[in-house]
């Protein structure tokens, strides 16, 4: 059906645009490889922080006390303000965990 000549050519162009895909495959994987690594490293810190997880709520209120002795000495309105916060936070979550329940009709 085709001549020689033609399908010579053919089988050349497609063995150059196998080429390029293959080329093309290769630089996808590694832009993909490039990509991946910042994730790959938040992977790992957050499979750190979630093992040390635990010791961290039991050190966390003593640090944050030794910080603010360190970072504010005298108290001021920013240090009350830092000491304060659980409670006011805690008000917060109650009162919308109120308002977010659906009434019943008596």
């Amino acid at each position: 059906m085709y001549p020689q000549p033609q399908l010579n050519r053919l089988a050349a162009h497609k063995v150059a645009l196998r080429r390029g895909i293959a080329r093309r495959r290769a630089q996808c994987a590694e832009a993909a490889a490039r990509i991946a690594q910042p994730i790959e490293w938040l992977d790992r810190m957050l499979a750190l922080v979630l093992r040390i997880s635990p010791l961290v709520k039991f050190a966390a209120v003593p640090l944050g006390f030794l910080a603010m002795r360190t970072v504010f000495p005298r108290r001021k309105i920013l240090g009350s303000l830092l000491s304060w916060s659980p409670l006011v936070f805690g008000a917060v979550r109650g009162m919308r965990s109120v308002i977010r329940t659906p009434r019943r009709n008596s």
